[in-house]
């Protein structure tokens, strides 16, 4: 098969045998593959390989081709998503208390694991979901880790009900972000240095689509982070309203400017950091997602152009979510 595997700086294309599902695994054909800005920061060596050259791609739609030893209740040829996450202990106080996402001994998808920029591979049975049929396979792909950690970024943001938030950065997170936001009632300020971003974020239904650093019309009652830009902490927190909070959605940033507690953090300002999902997040946003049509802006690539994608997210070229479809 052609796969992609991490040669920093940046992925090769190489030809691998067809992998083995192992047991409680599912061997997957991939339909289609998002291209998640993680796996830029994987490729570029902003976070430390977890294995030599993996394949990443962690956002994977696929269909089930072949079941390992000891799974049950799946059947082939049924459509599957892989995610992120792929492995918890599910003993630890992390997992006992429902906060799997910090389990010491997590491994995921595309870092620990070969991932979908390939054109197959395996995945643990109990970590992979059963997807919306409404949506295509581009279209779902996206959702699978742009829609799920947006989602528990917006959870993580403490938005009030009919709350003001602020977006900073819109890319594929974010534009998904912003449409559950606005389902729930709230009022949505985006602040991105896209031109293109800010208008389908105005298409999208946001009440206003500025420059990054710059002021939102109104005092935000939570904000989030999409952007991996430390320098915009500060500006995200000097906009919040009393009691305001401001989640961090990505794995990697840059750093932060000192901050000067009276502007940022007084009057009860809370900053909140977003370290990957559980799976109770991903099944949650999926029903969401099942009973709230979203507009999934995507681009498609081929896969054997993967290395063309991740150039185009790096430079900014790409509107709502790179796809790479085999």
């Amino acid at each position: 098969m052609l796969a992609w595997e991490v040669r920093r700086p940046g992925i090769r294309a190489v030809v691998r045998p067809v992998p083995e599902p192992a047991a409680g695994e599912l061997l997957l054909r991939v339909r289609a593959s998002a291209v998640c800005r993680t796996d830029l920061h994987v490729a570029q060596g902003d976070l430390p390989t977890h294995r030599p050259d993996v394949v990443p791609g962690h956002e994977v739609v696929g269909e089930v081709v072949a079941l390992g030893p000891s799974v049950e209740g799946f059947t082939e040829g049924e459509r599957v998503g892989v995610a992120w996450l792929r492995h918890t202990c599910g003993r630890c106080v992390y997992c006992r208390r429902g906060a799997e996402n910090l389990c010491p001994e997590s491994r995921y998808t595309g870092w620990d694991a070969d991932g979908g920029y390939a054109e197959y591979a395996v995945a643990p049975a109990a970590y992979v979901y059963r997807l919306p049929p409404r949506y295509p396979d581009t279209e779902v792909a996206p959702l699978l880790c742009a829609g799920i950690i947006g989602f528990r970024a917006l959870r993580r943001a403490a938005l009030p009900p009919g709350g003001r938030l602020g977006v900073y950065g819109f890319g594929a997170s974010a534009h998904l972000a912003t449409q559950v936001a606005l389902a729930q009632g709230a009022t949505v300020h985006v602040l991105t240095r896209s031109a293109a971003a800010q208008r389908l974020a105005l298409d999208l239904g946001a009440a206003s689509a500025l420059g990054a650093h710059e002021r939102p019309p109104e005092p935000l009652d939570a904000a989030i982070l999409f952007a991996p830009v430390g320098d915009l902490v500060p500006v995200a927190l000097e906009a919040l309203d009393r009691g305001g909070t401001l989640a961090i959605a990505g794995i990697h940033l840059t750093g932060i400017p000192p901050l000067d507690y009276e502007r940022h953090l007084f009057q009860e300002r809370q900053l909140r950091s977003v370290t990957a999902n559980t799976r109770e997040d991903g099944r949650d946003f999926l029903a969401f997602a099942a009973d709230h049509p979203l507009s999934v802006t995507t681009t498609p690539y081929p896969l054997k152009a993967a290395d063309t994608a991740l150039a185009d997210l790096a430079a900014d070229r790409v509107n709502g979510a790179a796809v790479l479809i085999p």
